[in-house]
Formats: C-alpha cells, structure tokens, sequence
C-alpha cells in the first residue's frame, strides 16, 4: 500500500525591529553579552507595563499582504500560559483567536521529476504577533570542578556566560535574556504540503520574501526563521480504513507528529524524509499513529526522538491580555500598502517577459533584492545604450533587435563569470564595487567586439578588485581586440613555422588541431586576437 504525506507547517520569523516588542532594549542583542539587552519590562517583573512597538505591526501587516492574508478589523494580544526556565513572566503574549491576518495563498513552483507535482498553492491558515524566549545554553557535566571552560555551552567563551551560582559547569543551564522579548511572527500554514520537496520549496520562497520586504534576515542557521514540521500519512488506498477521528486528527487527516529543532533548509527535508519512513513501518506494522506527538530533529544522528505528548491549545490556558488594548488594523495596513515592494515572483515573471531571461536565470537573478536591483539597473543602462545605435528602427525596435543577444551575454558573464569572481574574492553584492554602468558599458565592449572574451575576463577581475572604468582599463592595459588581417597573419604565420606536428595533424584531417592553433595565437597576443579571424586566417593559410 503506498502512503500520502500530509505536511503542515509552523514558521517563527524574527522581525528586524530597533527595538523589542514591547518595551525600548535594543533588540540587536544576539551579539552582546548576556544579559545586557535586558529591562524590568522583557524580565518580566512584577508591575511593569507592556507597550506595542507599532514598527514589528507594520512588519506584521506587511507579511499579511505578501502573503495575500485577509486583514481583518480587529486583532487581540493574548497570555498563552506555561512555566519554562527561558519565560520570565511566566506566560507568552501572543494572539490566540484574534491574530492580525487570516486565509493567505502562496503560490510556489516545484523542481519535482517524475509525475510529482511542479506548481502548488500553499494556504496559510493565519498570521500573529508574539515575543520570543530568552535562549538557553545547556552545559555536560564536568569531570573536573576547577574547569573554567564547561565543554558544550552554546556560546561557547566564558566571558559569555552568566557567573557564579553552585555546581557551574556540572549539568548547568545558562540562561541569556537578551533574546526575551524580541518580536516575532508566526505563520501558519494549512497542511497542503505533499513532500519534503515541497516543504523546503516554500521556505526558500518565504525567506525571499521576508528578505524583499525587509522585516527579517530570514537566516535559519542564525534562528531568525524557525520552522516546526507537522507530519502525517494517509493510505491512498480505497480500501483502507476511514481515518481515526482522535486526539489530533482531522477531516481526512490522522494524527500528525510534530517535528522541532529543525535549523536548515536541508534538515526539514531530511527531517520530514525520515518521519515517513518511521511512520510508513508504523503502518505496515499495523500500528499506525493514535496520538500526535512531538519529536525532536537530531541533525547528527538524522533521526527524530520522541519528546512529548503534544500539547492542545487548552493546556495554555488563554486569556485576554489585561495590559494591550485590542489593535484596529485595517488604518495601519493602508499606511503600510504603498511601502510594499515589487516581490520575487512577480519580478521574476517581469524579468522573463521584459528582458527575456530564461526562468533559470530569472531565480538565480532574483534570489536577493539587492542582486535584482543590480540587474534591473544594468539592463536600464544597456536599454538606454541601445537607444543610442545609429540603425533603423524605433528605440523599442532598436532594443528587440538586440534584447536576446545582450540578455544571453549578460547571463553568460554575470552568472557564469563575475560569479566565480565575487565568490574567489569572497565579495557578495553589496560590497561589489563594479557600478551597474560600468557592468552594462564591459558588456557593450564585448559585444561590439572591442574586447576578446580572454581579455574580458581579466578586465572583469581588475574591475572587481578596483572598481575601474571599463574603458578607461582597457586603454591603460592595452586589452584592445585585434583585428588587423595583416597584423593576426603575420603572428598566425609564426605560430605555422613553430607547430608542424599539429599543421601536419590538422592536414591530416583532426581538427582538435586547429583549437589548439587557435589557442597557441591567442596566447601570443595576449588574449588580443579575434578568435574567429584567426580561425579563419589559419584555415585559408594551410590549404
């Protein structure tokens, strides 16, 4: 019998504030030292007030319209009650039944092979506002009392762990609240997932989409996104049993395993690949899954580990939180509206159908807002250069004439080129020093044949590495393309004289030959030469 996965998922974003949710410390506290970033308020001392940051809102409201969420007129804070080391107050203040959106779609595109599925539609069940835990650091024991370094705690140096308190170092916890407080979102989404493809497919685009948008890094490695998988199997049988309508289950839908410390794009999907084969033998054993669970991610291991029963929203006790008042949103979603950039699908779409770039290129092209910016300005500066040609035609003319030739060439030396460059200099885009103009005026040297493709790439690097003018570079290096006949003959008849073994190859009827003369009078002219003249040259040359 073969098994259906039914995947959901719970995502924590780490909103990008200046300061926490509900009080005034810096919330850029992952870099301080413990227990810096901390007041009476996010400590949760008796008779302190919580006051919203309307910016972690607006962040909030801006997630809601990307995601294409229903705002609606009234959202609510609430206390979710539970006791835990890392909780100062003894309860989370997050939304229960009053979140800020509800009923989202996101659509995404899958590289499945086989008969999988290529596009799904993700729904997102809600969206809502809460403050994060502080973090705690567990530490082993320590063999030796007098160890200054208890081996295992999380951040590691001594000078950042909190001091003092008996047993240090034996089977302690430290706790840093310099975490406690910071705003987060939790997005939601319905169980529509299909596969752990797919699953890790829509992070990839929600961090995407977070990174457009402004609100959070979205880095999981670093625990600004955090993501907690819900699993279950359905037989695709018709002949198997209708499903077990208990704790947990829904229309449809057996209980589901909640899986938690999944910190990477590929732990979900190996995660989630290994609960469907622990839950496929619970089936085939005849003992499918009766309650839902949580379990743990052991990333070493690559396996879960059963944790606990999974707690129902009637273990938190809810209740209305006494100290916010309820929030009116539809106001503040119209202010936020017009700050709404242009996202990565839709610039995607834009990228193929306005410059003609395959939807390969257009992800890569896309990935960051930062690198699409980039691109959007090379290609204006390459429009406006077209614009200039003295040929026939109107100006949009002009560019379609040329938009397919330049749009290859801009792939060909952006993303197979300036690439491996940025990545051998270890540069990312935003400290790239080669202006867009500069980029789009290389790539009209190349493409008028002002330059040999060999004396690009070493023009593209000095460009990289000083931030030059094209031109300018080229004048100075002397990196003009020659394309003298006379000249590339003279050096094409030097190359004859010193290589009969190839000639002789070549006469005889191999043509790797003749690359190999081709590449002996590029070498000679320092990359300057004109491949295809030369080709031509020594072709006419030993008939």
């Amino acid at each position: 019998m073969k098994y259906e996965p039914i995947i959901g998922l719970e995502i924590h974003v780490q909103l990008k504030t200046k300061s926490k949710l509900f009080c005034g410390c810096d919330n850029r506290g992952e870099d301080a030292p413990p227990n810096t970033t901390v007041c009476p308020i996010c400590m949760g001392h008796p008779g302190t007030l919580p006051v919203l940051n309307k910016q972690a809102l607006e962040f909030g409201l801006m997630e809601a319209l990307a995601l294409n969420c229903k705002i609606p007129e009234k959202a609510k804070f609430d206390r979710k009650n539970y006791f835990y080391p890392d909780l100062p107050k003894g309860y989370q203040i997050s939304m229960f039944d009053e979140p800020i959106c509800v009923d989202g779609l996101v659509p995404i595109d899958i590289q499945a092979t086989g008969g999988a599925r290529k596009y799904a539609e993700i729904r997102i069940t809600r969206i809502h506002l809460e403050d994060d835990a502080a973090k705690s650091m567990h530490a082993p024991p320590s063999p030796d009392p007098r160890s200054p370094s208890p081996e295992g705690v999380e951040d590691g140096p001594s000078e950042r762990r909190p001091r003092g308190g008996q047993g240090e170092g034996k089977n302690s916890t430290y706790v840093d609240f310099n975490r406690a407080g910071t705003p987060l979102t939790e997005i939601v989404t319905e169980p529509d997932f299909r596969s752990p493809l797919e699953a890790k497919t829509f992070l990839h685009e929600l961090r995407r989409i977070m990174r457009y948008l402004g609100v959070s890094d979205a880095d999981m490695e670093k625990g600004h996104m955090r993501c907690d998988a819900n699993i279950s199997l359905r037989p695709l049988s018709s002949q198997s049993p209708s499903p077990r309508m208990g704790e947990g289950g829904g229309e449809g839908l057996y209980p589901k395993t909640e899986i938690k410390n999944i910190n990477s794009f590929r732990a979900v999907e190996r995660a989630l690949q290994y609960e469907i084969q622990r839950q496929t033998k619970l089936w085939e054993a005849g003992t499918p899954p009766t309650i839902t669970t949580t379990r743990g991610w052991n990333d070493a291991e690559g396996v879960t580990e059963e944790q606990r029963v999974k707690e129902e929203s009637a273990d938190y006790h809810y209740f209305p939180e006494p100290d916010l008042p309820p929030l009116l949103l539809h106001e503040i979603a119209e202010q936020v509206r017009p700050r709404m950039p242009e996202l990565p699908r839709a610039k995607r779409t834009r990228f193929q159908e306005e410059y003609g770039f395959p939807s390969g290129d257009a992800i890569i092209l896309t990935e960051e807002k930062q690198l699409a910016d980039y691109v959007e300005k090379v290609m204006s500066e390459l429009q406006a250069w077209v614009r200039t040609l003295e040929t026939e035609g109107t100006e949009e003319e002009k560019w379609e004439t040329n938009k397919k030739k330049l749009t290859k060439l801009f792939s060909g030396w952006f993303i197979s080129k300036l690439f491996g460059l940025m990545e051998k200099h270890a540069v990312d885009i935003r400290r790239l020093k080669i202006t867009p103009e500069n980029f789009a005026e290389f790539l009209t040297l190349l493409h008028e044949n002002k330059i040999s493709s060999a004396s690009g790439l070493k023009l593209l690097e000095d460009m990289l590495l000083t931030g030059g003018h094209p031109r300018l570079m080229v004048k100075e290096k002397k990196l003009e393309q020659v394309t003298n006949e006379e000249e590339i003959a003279s050096v094409v008849q030097e190359i004859i004289d010193a290589n009969p073994e190839p000639v002789a190859d070549f006469k005889a009827g191999k043509q790797n030959a003749l690359q190999f003369l081709v590449g002996q009078v590029m070498k000679a002219t320092k990359g300057r030469a004109n491949p295809p003249l030369a080709q031509k040259l020594l072709k006419k040359m030993l008939k």
